[in-house]
């Protein structure tokens, strides 16, 4: 099957079975969408959750954070994964946006990507999220998925998300990520994929490989 093909297919299959796609993370303004995001680097958006009203609600605009200790922060998230850069990131965060873009969370992703804490991934998911951009984030579930169906082969994340980017129709790139992550996160998962429960399987290359195999 052509590549092409293989994208329309994803496609019409995932506007159909997950007409709704959106991040999991809760959050209520960009600001708090971009810690919420940077929180979830290693770690699960249930977890996040799990502390983000806390920290929303004691750093409600990037002056409040741009003027914390590290202690404080810390404090907050020290059950999250690596809770000593992310501190660290955070509070850097939210200096470089009071004093370099006017307490505002920037919409271009190299403005982004300026900021502590913030890789490319992060950037895409905030400007595909707040702003609509057409970009595709690529996390692990996104890699994962997107090799194991054939829509890339790409061996670096940045192979990948030229791939996915080129397939995707513009306006739809932001909703593929969300498809892909979701996808991923409960169908197919890392170690133990649940194929019967997957309506891909038809299309998907490393199911009709593993049973070439068996058989």
């Amino acid at each position: 099957m052509r590549r092409r093909e293989l994208f329309r297919k994803v496609t019409d299959w995932f506007s159909v079975n997950m007409e709704v796609a959106e991040t999991e993370l809760h959050y209520d303004t960009p600001f708090h969408l971009l810690i919420a995001v940077i929180l979830s680097a290693q770690c699960t958006d249930k977890r996040v959750n799990m502390h983000t009203p806390q920290i929303f609600s004691r750093f409600p605009e990037p002056k409040d954070l741009a003027e914390a200790t590290f202690e404080e922060v810390y404090e907050l998230i020290k059950s999250i994964s690596f809770p000593n850069n992310k501190a660290k990131h955070l509070i850097g965060m939210a200096r470089m946006l009071v004093s370099d873009f006017s307490s505002t969370v920037p919409s271009e992703t190299d403005q982004l990507e300026k900021l502590p804490g913030v890789g490319r991934k992060t950037a895409n998911v905030i400007a595909s999220v707040i702003y609509d951009k057409p970009v595709i984030a690529v996390d692990t579930h996104v890699f994962r998925v997107s090799r194991r169906i054939g829509l890339s082969e790409g061996s670096t994340v940045e192979a990948v998300e030229k791939d996915l980017t080129a397939g995707f129709a513009p306006e739809l790139r932001g909703k593929a990520h969300h498809w892909l992550i979701l996808h991923g996160r409960y169908v197919c998962t890392a170690r133990k994929p649940k194929c019967q429960d997957c309506g891909l399987q038809d299309i998907c290359n490393e199911y009709k490989l593993n049973n070439l195999q068996i058989r």
